[in-house]
């Protein structure tokens, strides 16, 4: 599907399904409503799939990987090139996220959307990163789009394989300085407010960092108004191709998990697109970087886990599925009141 396609199959939630849902909640013998988020998770879950039998056991994690060229400027603290390097670890269990994709059973499934070197994961590669945005804009709208529906591909293709719920991630040097910018122009906040330092950076580097999106906002007037235009001048391959993944995933009526600031940011510019697609969104964690309640706050969601996890990669993402897992034994494995010989509990105003 292309971008315009992918949009126009958006369609709302299926009420009769959710609330089929909520009265087999209602149902089961317990207080009403005493398991929270667990019971609304499962309860969108219906209303995404139309089904009120939910499951989730067959789920996947996505790190869509990209290089931006803004490093040039200092932002980070590491080289360009440990985006290949941890990409790699993605397919061989060594990178964080690959890791905890073992315990939690879920597979993984990295794309290459714009790594600078060649890496031996799916190649999508829209280009060998992205341009130093504080000199042209990050890419060409033509590129921008590719992304996305590079993300909508991949979403496709996810749920060819019979996949029940997708996570997404990132992996990309320079990608909290790209999705700061984003989200900045997308919540019209000052930059101060949505920066931070990311993987560890200095005062100083901060400051560089903060400096570098201010210079690029000036120099390219991103609309608000058109996300697009916002990611192809301030943006990077990964967060538009996980706005891909959101907007793929709501056409595809597949529940899509928010992580961090990066997917988060990915998942504000595919609400910006079309609003619709927040309710397929699922909000895992609230990160540690200064955007990441804010940017939550604007997508309408309230994420069940305070870790203060900024790693990234999908690894908050990830640590949604244990709660999800719960929620559903309960909704599936316990009985009535009518089983326990009890009265149910009544609903009151």
């Amino acid at each position: 599907m292309n971008l315009q396609e992918t949009i126009e199959k958006i369609r709302p939630l299926d009420e009769k399904a959710m609330d089929c849902t909520r009265k087999r909640w209602d149902s089961i013998a317990h207080p009403l409503h005493s398991l929270g988020k667990l019971e609304d998770m499962v309860v969108q879950l219906a209303g995404i799939t139309g089904n009120p039998d939910v499951h989730a056991e067959k789920r996947v994690l996505v790190p869509m990987c990209a290089d931006n060229g803004v490093v040039e400027e200092g932002v980070t603290q590491t080289g360009q090139e440990i985006t290949a390097l941890v990409a790699e670890n993605f397919l061989c269990t060594k990178a964080a996220s690959s890791i905890m994709c073992k315990s939690v059973k879920c597979d993984i499934f990295p794309v290459d959307v714009g790594i600078a070197t060649d890496v031996s994961i799916l190649n999508r590669k829209i280009a060998y990163g992205t341009k130093n945005m504080t000199k042209e804009p990050a890419m060409s709208r033509e590129e921008a789009v590719k992304a996305i529906e590079t993300g909508i591909e991949v979403a496709e293709m996810m749920k060819e394989k019979g996949y029940q719920i997708l996570a997404t991630g990132e992996m990309g040097i320079g990608n909290t300085t790209t999705s700061s910018a984003v989200a900045a122009v997308l919540l019209e906040l000052p930059v101060e407010t949505m920066t931070g330092r990311g993987a560890g950076l200095s005062t100083d580097g901060l400051n560089r960092k903060i400096q570098a999106i201010k210079k690029a906002i000036e120099l390219h007037h991103p609309d608000k108004k058109d996300p697009v235009d916002v990611l192809a001048k301030v943006g990077g391959f990964d967060i538009a191709a996980i706005a891909g993944l959101f907007l793929g995933g709501a056409a595809l009526q597949m529940p899509v998990v928010i992580d961090g600031v990066i997917s988060a940011t990915g998942a504000l510019a595919a609400a910006s697109l079309c609003p619709l697609c927040k309710d397929y969104m699922l909000a895992s964690h609230v990160s540690k970087e200064p955007a990441g309640a804010l940017l939550l706050e604007a997508l309408g969601k309230e994420a069940p886990l305070h870790c203060d996890m900024c790693l990234g990669e999908g690894t908050g993402g990830l640590n949604l599925f244990p709660l999800l897992d719960t929620g559903l034994a309960v909704y599936h494995g316990m009985g009535d009141f009518g089983k326990w010989g009890m009265d149910a509990y009544e609903h009151f105003d």
